[in-house]
């Protein structure tokens, strides 16, 4: 039997058998399996077996760590071996969704509509990056780049305009998502999300000014008078609207023969939904949404100190549950709203904190296996992946994961008491710092240091005095 046969059938007893896989895929380092009883999985002998690297459960999915490239061959035993077809990963999700409370399937809904637009996003704050290099001054001499070298102008003009695209236009990214998940027509998505920002609209940045200026245009409907304004940078707005979108688009479908679908359908959903848009729908979650960012806003403005305390230290579990997703979208509200969020900062320091705790396990775990694991999934962490290491390692020993809670924590309190905040997401570890607003690089780093040292320091101790079985 070869060495990856007999891996799949020590994976495949250890999760309980064939009859226990509702269904199975996986993805490029992991398998995922919806599973119809996960206390059936002997986690101590499945992360026993030589290829795992480590197993969580997360969104009704248990998933197990195998690794780039072997994961595809150890799968194509499993489907052999389990007598399963090879399912597709929303297959997948959809079995695993069952196994979900509302509040895990709403959280879930989040995900699967930010998760297909973070290239993008991550793209776009790996830009600014760029940008902030060679605009900020103070970096290579009292000057900026573009100022000491002018004819570089033009050059960080266009990266900068390529990388603002994402955030102009960002509630098309959303709409095409959200309508895919809701189980319409993704391009119709595209459309709102586009209409939603058309220029004819007043600029939901210039909303401020104009409000005080009294300058703001009205469109008379019936006696009604409605805004014409945009919702540039806004979530909420497109995300209900996708959803509506989606439902009178599947309501239509059923009612109407196919041969008039074309001419029918795509037009009138749109059509009800672009008018509801701007009468209900855009009013009531924009005053939402400026609700959210004002709450955040004055807690981090008030109680700086314990906002970044709070939320460095829960951070990493809230990743445990699947609960960060629902900040993504607050970090993006956020952008849209006030242009810049000060809470991906304290993610990145996080997912540092994490690798750090990972690093150190490198240097007192005795298993080679596990030894060897800590430093691959630490620089991974140090990138900005953290499952390898929080699932893998950290939360295997515990306390690994308590050492870079603290170090997260620490390091939050000093870049919130330093107003730190970045224009944009970019890649959540080192990276992080080139997408940090311009001026508060130094006082970033300093964070970096904080939750690199802290928990390899506290780590080592913990494991050199307390001398837990490693």
């Amino acid at each position: 039997m070869s060495a990856n046969k007999e891996a799949a059938k020590q994976i495949l007893e250890a999760i309980g058998g064939k009859e226990n896989i509702a269904s199975a895929t996986h993805c490029v380092t992991r398998l995922r399996f919806a599973l119809h009883d996960e206390g059936k999985v002997d986690k101590e002998k499945l992360e026993n077996i030589d290829i795992v690297k480590g197993s969580f459960s997360t969104n009704g999915q248990f998933q197990v760590i195998i690794g780039q490239g072997l994961v595809d061959k150890v799968f194509k035993e499993l489907v052999v071996l389990a007598g399963i077809s090879e399912a597709s990963k929303e297959e997948t999700k959809t079995a695993a969704a069952k196994n979900l409370n509302p509040i895990q399937r709403a959280i879930k809904v989040l995900a699967d509509v930010f998760i297909p637009i973070l290239p993008a996003i991550v793209t776009a704050g790996l830009l600014m990056g760029i940008n902030n290099i060679l605009t900020a001054p103070g970096i290579f001499g009292s000057e900026s780049v573009v100022e000491m070298f002018p004819q570089w102008a033009d050059f960080a003009n266009i990266i900068h305009l390529i990388a603002n695209t994402a955030f102009v236009f960002l509630p098309a990214l959303i709409g095409w998502s959200a309508v895919k998940r809701f189980g319409g027509n993704e391009l119709l998505g595209v459309v709102l999300g586009l209409m939603l920002v058309h220029p004819d609209l007043l600029n939901a940045w210039a909303y401020g000014e104009a409000l005080e200026a009294g300058e703001i245009p009205y469109w008379n409907l019936f006696g009604l008078d409605i805004a014409q304004v945009g919702y540039q940078g806004q979530v909420l707005p497109i995300l209900i609207a996708s959803f509506v979108l989606a439902k009178i688009e599947i309501a239509l479908k059923k009612r109407i023969p196919d041969g008039f679908q074309l001419l029918v359908v795509a037009p009138i959903a749109l059509l009800v939904t672009g008018f509801l848009s701007f009468i209900v729908i855009g009013p009531i979650t924009f005053a939402i949404g400026n609700g959210i960012t004002d709450l955040f806003v004055g807690i981090f403005d008030n109680f700086a100190a314990i906002g970044g305390l709070l939320y460095g230290a829960i951070y990493a579990p809230l990743v445990i549950t699947g609960m960060h997703h629902t900040f993504l979208a607050v970090d993006l509200q956020l952008i849209g709203s006030t242009g810049a969020t000060f809470l991906w900062p304290i993610v990145a320091l996080s997912n540092i904190a994490q690798g750090s705790a990972a690093l150190a396990m490198y240097f007192v775990l005795r298993d080679d296996k596990v030894k060897g694991l800590s430093f691959t999934s630490a620089v991974s962490a140090y990138l900005g992946i953290t499952e390898p290491a929080m699932f893998g390692v950290n939360l295997r020993y515990r306390f690994p994961f308590i050492c870079a809670i603290i170090g997260s924590a620490l390091a939050a309190v000093w870049i919130t008491l330093n107003a730190v905040t970045a224009p944009a997401i970019g890649v959540g570890g080192l990276p992080a710092v080139f997408s940090i607003t311009s001026g508060k690089w130094m006082v970033f780093s300093i964070g970096m240091a904080i939750a690199f040292i802290v928990p390899i320091v506290l780590t080592f101790l913990f494991a050199k005095i307390r001398k837990p079985k490693l």
